[in-house]
């Protein structure tokens, strides 16, 4: 709870790099790279009774709650949406019980489900979902970055509650705050908090080839992200995630005859922006292209 024990508004980037966002629906909440709207800041509050300096619910510019439902996102899967929700009850679908991982957080319901932020193709690209991952390859999609933009004017302040229907039993470890220090020269002035800036990386643009290879540049949009590695074999992994394709083949266009070519060992330097072809290896593309690197 270090990251929201003096927090009033944060927002909350995914591992995609993406932030958490309130749809202008008042309904939706989905991923997006833009930090800077009122959508991305999230007001934090603590749940009344016991347990509650472990339990905090996040309150959208629209005064709704992130909420856990219990309705499935897509028929057959195991994520459920979570949704922008005002119950006349706060109950423990609203509330979320932060995980401290290393200098990150997963947000844990009280049934176990973590929230999580999906890549891969539509209807799942910027999607967000509760969920406990499967696959090794999504285990980060549960980590979120928390950026503290807004402090509280006294450390014992907490916004207006009411008492939750649900008796939680939660069991964990009495936490200790590194920051305090830190919190208590900010108290005074109410300021919003600076992070330094991530260092952003190379913009990858990307298309992915259908079954028979064949990639629609000119009529279909291209996807992007950040990227901050700088082998083939990380960016290999970082397309698989966006796409939620297993096996691929990372390729670019050869600048004089147009045909694609597999990408070898490391990037071009100096963080250059790269336009790439994700190949699944299923396609009669991607076995030719294995077949040349095995030549």
């Amino acid at each position: 709870m270090d990251f929201f024990r003096n927090a009033k508004t944060v927002r909350v980037r995914s591992h995609h790099d993406k932030y958490l966002v309130a749809d202008d629906d008042q309904d939706s909440v989905n991923q997006d790279r833009s930090g800077s709207s009122k959508n991305a800041r999230w007001s934090v509050e603590f749940a009344s009774g016991a347990n509650s300096d472990y339990i905090i619910r996040l309150k959208s510019c629209y005064g709704k709650y992130l909420t856990a439902s219990n309705q499935p996102f897509l028929l057959g899967m195991t994520g459920r949406k979570v949704l922008q929700t005002l119950p006349r009850r706060l109950d423990s679908s609203v509330e979320w019980e932060p995980v401290r991982e290393g200098s990150q957080v997963k947000f844990k319901t009280r049934y176990g489900n973590f929230l999580r932020a999906n890549g891969g193709l539509p209807p799942w690209r910027n999607s967000v979902t509760h969920d406990i991952p499967s696959r090794t390859a999504t285990q980060d999609w549960i980590l979120w970055d928390i950026d503290v933009i807004e402090i509280q004017v006294s450390v014992n302040h907490r916004a207006p509650t009411i008492e939750h229907v649900d008796s939680l039993d939660f069991n964990p470890s009495s936490p200790t705050s590194s920051k305090s220090a830190h919190y208590s020269r900010l108290e005074s002035t109410d300021s919003t908090i600076s992070l330094p800036p991530k260092s952003e990386g190379r913009t990858i643009y990307y298309h992915v080839a259908d079954e028979s290879g064949d990639v629609d540049e000119d009529t279909v949009e291209g996807s992007s992200f950040t990227f901050k590695g700088n082998g083939v074999e990380e960016l290999t992994l970082k397309l698989k995630e966006e796409t939620g394709i297993e096996g691929i083949i990372v390729c670019t266009r050869n600048p004089l005859n147009g045909n694609l070519y597999p990408l070898r060992l490391q990037l071009p330097p100096n963080n250059a922006i790269m336009h790439v072809v994700a190949v699944p290896e299923s396609s009669k593309l991607g076995k030719d292209l294995a077949k040349q690197r095995l030549l």
